[in-house]
């Protein structure tokens, strides 16, 4: 038997940059990125690409797979960093071996996210290098190395997000109101709002359509039905918008400032100021679209109609009052005098044959069970017994004058017509029940044994039988 022996093949290596075991010549891409639109920072961002380019291209060894660059981003956080996305998943394709980036701040200013990333390209055989640092991540010795710089790197800029926030924080306390985009206003020639007449109608036709008794979904058909335009110049309006509105301190020439803040550096994540920080609020900061003493009747109406779906602070009403609804007056203001929950407007059929009427929710809901005496109303009975006292109280002409003021306010146009005919009548009456009337007289009807205790606005009590 012959002598074993071992033979050595001398390794026969391609000289190459980065990267072996790829094909050669290297697919090699740049990745490049400036985290504000700023005039110096687009610069940068030209200069990067152009650099980038020349030196691949100059490369023998090199084949340009693409410069991959994100304008104005920041680097905490990948999720909107479409072209760094995009990069990533050219390598997964095997359409790319090397990267090349100016320094690991360029890459991700998050720890976590640079490791994840570098070892993710290392496992598909795609090498980076960061050139201010030297690292090249093919090479197993520099993970360590690359771990505390991304760490410089996040510290870097959570130190550059307290900065910037402690800017913020100064301004606001100084009273300086950044422009916001909404409608009624455009940023002036001094970059303070400037009304828009046309979108400043809209906005006074929310206001007045709210106090009008409209619901916020009414109000967003009714803009949709006559074809008004978003702000961003959309068809489709949301109630949270119109909420918005109704809400925005802004619409009265005020402005509160810091209404939130940004949780985490890197997730972006912001939340609302609840007392983590303090608010600033700038009066008669810019012109008002809405008068104050508005606005405040809506901030009291949204409360109160707000109220009608909480619990009723009660021992024996035991149910969660259901959503404001516009489309009835008396779903508001038609109360259970037995538990305090409101009335409900309910269809029975019997037969064939359909019959309206009002019943209490926890009656519904419930039986016998938390409410027992409550009384179901007929809808037709219970409008006349409202249309009587109606008639009792605007005999008075002081308070009918109040009601056209009332409308006049809210701006129903339909109501100040019929109104006026009204006043002319001596005396005056109503001749059938009318919904509006009710949303604009009366404050809260309370069912009794057979009876109703109408309260109106003015503190008039008229009790009726039913």
């Amino acid at each position: 038997m012959s002598e074993r022996t071992v033979l050595e093949i001398p390794a026969t290596p391609t000289p190459r940059p980065e990267g072996t075991g790829n094909a050669y010549p290297l697919r090699v891409a740049a990745y490049c990125r400036v985290s504000t639109g700023g005039e110096e920072q687009l610069s940068s961002y030209k200069s990067q690409i152009e650099y980038y380019t020349t030196t691949i291209m100059e490369n023998p060894g090199w084949q340009l797979a693409g410069v991959f660059a994100d304008e104005g981003l920041t680097g905490t956080n990948t999720k909107n960093r479409k072209e760094f996305n995009r990069m990533i998943r050219m390598c997964e394709r095997g359409k790319i071996d090397l990267i090349l980036t100016k320094s690991v701040s360029r890459f991700s200013r998050n720890t976590l996210d640079c490791i994840k990333y570098v070892r993710k390209l290392k496992a598909l055989g795609v090498g980076v290098i960061f050139e201010k640092e030297n690292i090249r991540t093919l090479e197993d010795n520099d993970e360590m190395i690359l771990t505390v710089m991304g760490s410089l790197a996040q510290a870097e800029s959570e130190s550059l997000s307290k900065n910037v926030r402690m800017g913020f924080h100064q301004s606001f306390k100084e009273g300086n109101v950044p422009f916001h985009d909404i409608l009624g206003y455009r940023r002036g020639s001094d970059g303070t709002p400037e009304i828009l007449p046309e979108e400043a109608e809209v906005v006074r036709r929310i206001f007045d359509r709210y106090l009008a008794g409209n619901s916020v979904g009414q109000i967003v058909k009714d803009l949709e039905s006559d074809q008004i335009p978003t702000t961003k110049g959309g068809s489709k309006w949301s109630p949270a918008t119109v909420r918005n509105i109704l809400q925005n301190e802004r619409y009265i020439g005020d402005a509160l400032l810091q209404k939130s803040y940004i949780e985490d550096v890197l997730t972006k994540k912001s939340r609302k100021n609840t007392g983590q920080y303090p608010q600033y609020y700038v009066q008669n900061n810019h012109p008002a679209i809405i008068g104050r003493e508005i606005f405040d009747k809506v901030q009291i109406e949204i409360a109160r109609r707000g109220s009608m779906r909480r619990k009723i602070p009660s021992r024996t009403a035991r149910t969660e009052q259901s959503k404001y609804s516009g489309k009835y007056a008396l779903t508001e203001i038609l109360v259970c005098g037995e538990c305090g929950t409101p009335y409900r407007r309910v269809t029975w059929t019997h037969q064939g044959s359909k019959r309206i009427v009002w019943r209490c929710v926890n009656r519904l809901e419930h039986g016998k069970r938390y409410c027992k005496r409550s009384i179901t109303l007929d809808e037709q009975a219970l409008h006349e017994t409202i249309r009587g006292a109606v008639n009792q109280v605007i005999s008075k002409k002081l308070l009918l004058e109040a009601l056209l003021d009332a409308a006049n306010a809210a701006g129903v146009t339909e109501l100040k017509d019929d109104l006026a005919v009204l006043m002319e009548t001596d005396p005056p009456e109503l001749t059938e029940y009318d919904d509006r009337f009710s949303r604009l007289l009366l404050r809260v009807i309370r069912t009794g044994e057979n009876t109703l205790s109408i309260v109106f606005k003015d503190g008039t009590e008229v009790v009726g039988s039913v």
